[in-house]
Order: C-alpha cells, then structure tokens, then sequence
C-alpha cells in the first residue's frame, strides 16, 4: 500500500482523521492511463470535497488576541484607557463606581474556534487572573476560561475554544469592568 497523504484537522475539539490510501496494485495495474488519470482525479476530488464539506479547509492556527492589564483596566479593551493608582483590590472596586459612566469599551468580535488570550500584567503590583465566559444564561451552556497567578510584568495564555454567542471578559482579581465580546461567523 502506499500511503498518499494524511491530514489532521482540528474543529471545536473535535479531530477529524483522514488517511487516504492507495493500494499498490490499483496504481501498477494494467489500466490504460487514462483510466488511471480518471481515478485519481475522482479520487483527489472526493478527497478535497471531504476535507471542504466539514467547514474545515486545512488546519487552522488559533487566534492570538493580545491584552495588557494596568490597574483596574485591561488597556486595549478601552478607547481612552486611562491611568489610575491602585495597591489593591478594593481601589479597584472604588474607581470602577467612580468611573464606570465616563468609559467607553471597544467591542471585541471573534470567529468562533480556538482562541488564545495572551495577557500580561504591565504594571500591577499584585498578583492578577483573567476570565472569559458567556453573558446571561449564555454562562451556563458557553465555554469558558479562568485563572490566577499572573504577577506584575509576567504573561500567561488563556485558551478557550470559542463558540457562536455574547460574552464578557475580565479580570475579577484586578477588578475590571466586564468588556463585551461577541462570536459569529
């Protein structure tokens, strides 16, 4: 047998194998070649529509989306960050109910499928987390990702496998507001 080509793909966690394989003997046979041009091109269609038909095309690399935390703020989530003074959780807690009329958000659309969130906490003189999930009930029957241990000039990767809906992200530890994110296709 020989072996012609084999793909991984990946679509929502979930793998899709395919193993294409020609016998030996159908390639050497004694078919005319134009028959055997037929074949293969059939055979390479049926290949290409099957990899196509699941939404998937080769591979996908996941997103990187790039954010960067100061104080009671994650920076590119806001269109005129601003610059506040926080030693602690409860600063935050007080500048958000001082400032949340006056910020305005950047909305954040992604398509759906594994996602990274590469965060660094720029400035921070405590130890900060991050958290996506979904908005509503959308908490409940969405994916979701969250974690700690992120100390000041430091970047950790979050992934998540997004799905189509409405959700929020932010950090509960360095409290932020919830920032909008929305996944469609």
């Amino acid at each position: 047998m020989i072996l012609i080509g084999l793909e991984a793909a990946v679509n929502g966690g979930r793998f899709f194998w395919i193993l294409l394989v020609c016998c030996d003997s159908i390639i050497k046979s004694a078919l005319k070649p134009e028959v055997k041009k037929m074949w293969l091109r059939s055979f390479l269609t049926f290949v290409l529509i099957s990899l196509f038909s699941v939404g998937q095309g080769w591979s996908k690399e996941p997103v990187v989306v790039e954010l960067s935390q100061t104080p009671c703020v994650i920076v590119e989530a806001e269109r005129n960050p601003e610059h506040y003074d926080s030693t602690n959780h409860d600063d935050c807690v007080n500048i958000n109910k001082l400032t949340k009329d006056r910020r305005v958000f950047r909305p954040l659309k992604l398509k759906p499928g594994k996602t990274i969130f590469r965060v660094t906490n720029k400035n921070v003189p405590y130890e900060l987390g991050f958290w996506v999930r979904g908005k509503g009930l959308g908490r409940v029957t969405l994916p979701s990702v969250s974690g700690g241990g992120l100390r000041e000039g430091k970047t950790q990767d979050y992934v998540i496998d997004l799905e189509p809906g409405e959700y929020f992200y932010s950090c509960p530890l360095n409290p932020t507001p919830n920032y909008p994110l929305t996944v469609s296709e």
